[in-house]
């Protein structure tokens, strides 16, 4: 590990043959996407649970990643953090790098991960809103406000209340 909680970064081939090596993959997605696809024997390690999970992981050397690499490179300093002491690496460009280097992946289930979800739920209930207030009673417009009220609000603050019912239900766990 560099300085300043920079982890160097590794290329799928380069991941693969550490791993191979007894490297572990640390894929700091929700345990929906995970389950959605993530690299074979890889931890799953959700920001919730981060050290929980690697305290208990005696794993000399640990690869996170993320879908495409953004989320890792957002949470790089914790990651560092929570790796001191071990070799520590982020794949470059995430699970989308790493299928499109043609190495395999566990899929469990397809759902779609959670903000495609909210979205296509917040989509369909504007477009209900739209139709049924411009054909039954306006007060249906009522249901477009509460959506973009729900989505500015999950944009100014981070928090997103359809999301985090949504994690709940039975096809995401």
């Amino acid at each position: 590990m560099s300085k300043e909680g920079k982890l160097p970064r590794i290329t799928p081939a380069e991941a693969a043959a550490k791993i191979r090596e007894g490297a572990i993959a640390a894929d700091i997605r929700s345990q929906a996407e995970y389950q959605g696809g993530h690299i074979g024997g890889a931890l799953s390690l959700p920001p919730e649970r981060h050290r929980d999970k690697l305290r208990d992981n005696a794993a000399p050397c640990l690869i996170f990643y993320c879908l495409g690499g953004k989320r890792t490179a957002q949470a790089e300093a914790a990651l560092a953090e929570l790796g001191r002491g071990r070799e520590c690496y982020i794949l470059e460009g995430g699970l989308q790098a790493w299928k499109a280097a043609g190495l395999p992946i566990i899929a469990k289930h397809a759902a779609p991960d959670i903000m495609r979800q909210v979205q296509t739920i917040a989509g369909g209930l504007v477009l209900f809103g739209v139709l049924a207030g411009s054909l039954v009673s306006p007060w249906f417009y009522l249901i477009d406000a509460l959506v973009g009220a729900g989505l500015l609000t999950a944009g100014l603050t981070g928090f997103c209340g359809m999301a985090r019912l949504l994690a709940k239900m039975p096809w995401n766990r």
